[in-house]
């Protein structure tokens, strides 16, 4: 019965919302970043939820701590009763109870160390969702941040499974054993107290000196983790270049900065934890002591003297454990308050999905473009999402694009001109949903981005960016967009519109071939084609490229002019963004964009036109 209603309190089905958190290691994170105002989050809604799990661990751990006076009670027992009567049948009676209540305490013990482990998984696969769609958007919305929110949820959910809680959760019950220490005998509970008290005093100075370096060990770990994929992704040029000397120059210096910082905070640990088990083991003597002096003046028994001893050890013992322990509890403590704050942040990025939304019909008329201005990303911050749905930031304050007014019917095409560096691939970011905008406006059939939920838009968006990452999976899963089980003939009918269905067949396992990470086993004009079919999967009616014949050769842009006069046929829009005019034979539109602003707009043999004769005059 007890094994049923405990497994009951964690198994995920079990769970129903609550107001607060109950008292459990894991709720002390709660109450510490209460003052950040996370109870707007998702994690603290998360971890209300488990209140029920946690009072349940709380319940397990007075069983527990009732169940470790046996030992002393034991000891009384026997040296003030088994020995003064020299009964047998009292001892053997004794001894079968102690056992029986030692099983029990074992029970216990286990029920609330898998309790606890499974209330961390609990956390981690409710929380788990909205961390990653961060931890994905982070990149785009704050470049450079050293935020790492799954690192965040992982330090979390390994603390609430670790010994840290159930020390925590033993404190409470230190009054306890003083109490019957206290009822032994006056002195022996003041000298217990007294120790207590100092034991207490160290955490404190432990909990102010650990804060520091665990705070600047996570920016350390950050910048360390940020540096090792950086190298990871440039191996090539790294090994190619000779760079690898001078990038190993660059680690050493990270590491040693990470490697000072975890010894110094490591430091603080082993200290403290080495000198409260030395002071524990002597208060346990000095109780022992005590009571041995109480003995010979026959103010306690000899029982009450040793069963003294062993509570005074069993009382200051989780103050011991949560020392040892304190480390993870405040790197766990400060992931969740940032983590509270980047899931209060949520609603920042409500493009992102998070949001819910009516589901609009499928698009299939127009996109437009009005007085669109695109600046620049913030590092530190960022706000609610402008009026095109595209998440905003407070930015560097340098507007990166400028664009008067883009009009597109179902059908068209739009090649995208200009120079290198003047903001092409900003508007095709922008286009798609992933740029930051100051003003202005991106409708599709009327409906701005903001009015779709990024899931929708994403399944009528297909998009093929200068630099095409493709997953360790199959062909045929990068080609479905990640679906776990691709439509064959969805995959199969991108393929050849991208012209790659051949190339693909040739493979010794056709769709079903493992690319590597990145796509490693592919060439780049493999890669970039195999992209191509990507955001072509499914029949987009918007479909941008930027730059899509970069890595392409003379076959490859054949196919790809094919596969946008296929788009154009069955009513798709089209912007392309190419260097090489010949590649715009394909659209009947085009804009020039020059120094961020887009300084001209209309039927792609006028641009062109234009284009040449004003570079004919320049010559």
């Amino acid at each position: 019965m007890l094994w049923r209603a405990s497994t009951a309190a964690y198994s995920p089905s079990s769970y129903s919302a609550a107001p607060s958190v109950g008292a459990s290691g894991a709720s002390g994170l709660s109450g510490a970043a209460g003052s950040s105002g996370s109870s707007g989050s998702s994690l603290a809604r998360v971890m209300a939820s488990l209140r029920r799990a946690f009072y349940c661990v709380a319940a397990l751990s007075g069983v527990s701590n009732i169940l470790m006076l046996t030992g002393p009670l034991f000891m009384l027992q026997v040296y003030d009763r088994v020995l003064a009567s020299q009964s047998m049948p009292t001892l053997l009676a004794l001894t079968i109870l102690v056992l029986v209540l030692y099983l029990f305490l074992g029970t216990a013990d286990a029920l609330r160390a898998r309790m606890l482990v499974r209330i961390g998984w609990r956390v981690d696969e409710e929380t788990g969702p909205d961390v990653l769609r961060h931890a994905l958007s982070n990149p785009l919305d704050h470049p450079g941040s050293e935020a790492r929110p799954v690192h965040d949820l992982d330090q979390i959910r390994q603390f609430v499974g670790s010994a840290g809680p159930v020390a925590i959760c033993d404190l409470p019950w230190m009054p306890l054993f003083m109490g019957i220490v206290f009822l032994l005998h006056p002195w022996l509970g003041v000298l217990a107290l007294a120790g207590g008290a100092v034991l207490i005093g160290l955490t404190l100075i432990s909990e102010i000196l650990s804060r520091r370096h665990v705070k600047r060990l996570n920016h350390q770990s950050a910048r360390r983790s940020l540096l090792l994929e950086a190298g990871r992704r440039n191996a090539e040029v790294l090994r190619a270049m000779g760079m690898v000397p001078a990038f190993l120059g660059r680690w050493a210096m990270v590491n040693d900065r990470y490697l000072q910082t975890n010894t110094a905070a490591g430091d603080v640990t082993s200290t403290f934890t080495a000198y409260i088990k030395v002071i524990r083991l002597a208060m346990q003597s000095g109780v022992l002591a005590l009571g041995a002096y109480l003995a010979i003046l026959q103010e306690v028994s000899p029982g009450a003297m040793v069963a003294a001893s062993i509570l005074t050890a069993r009382a200051l013992s989780p103050v011991e454990q949560a020392i040892g322990n304190w480390r993870g509890f405040v790197s766990a403590r400060q992931a969740y308050r940032r983590i509270g704050k980047i899931l209060r942040d949520t609603t920042a990025f409500s493009a992102g999905g998070d949001q819910p939304r009516l589901s609009l019909p499928a698009p299939c008329e127009s996109l437009t473009v009005q007085t669109l201005a695109v600046h620049a990303p913030s590092v530190r911050s960022a706000r609610p999402a402008g009026k095109t749905g595209i998440r905003t930031g407070s930015g560097t304050g340098r507007v990166l694009l400028k664009v008067t007014r883009l009009e597109l019917k179902a059908g068209d095409g739009l090649g995208v001109i200009g120079p290198s560096g003047s903001g092409k691939s900003t508007l095709a970011r922008a286009l798609v949903g992933i740029g930051h905008c100051l003003q202005g406006t991106i409708r599709l059939d009327g409906a701005e981005l903001s009015h779709w939920s990024r899931d929708d838009l994403g399944r009528h968006v297909g998009y093929l960016p200068q630099d095409v990452e493709l997953f360790e999976d199959t062909i045929a899963r990068n080609i479905a967009r990640l679906a776990a089980r691709p439509d064959a003939q969805k995959v199969i009918a991108a393929a050849k519109m991208a012209g790659v269905h051949d190339l693909i067949q040739s493979f010794p396992n056709g769709y079903d071939t493992q690319i590597g990470a990145g796509g490693i086993v592919l060439s780049g004009g493999q890669r970039q084609r195999i992209g191509l079919a990507r955001a072509l999967f499914d029949d987009p009616f918007l479909v941008v490229l930027d730059e899509p014949n970069a890595s392409l050769d003379a076959d490859g842009e054949q196919a790809l002019i094919k596969a946008v006069v296929a788009l154009r046929e069955r009513g798709a829009i089209v912007v392309m963004i190419a260097h090489r005019p010949h590649i715009l034979a394909c659209v009947n539109y085009a804009t020039v964009i020059q120094n961020g602003q887009q300084v001209a707009f209309g039927s792609r043999d006028d641009i062109l036109r234009k284009t040449l004769r004003q570079v004919g005059e320049s010559a």
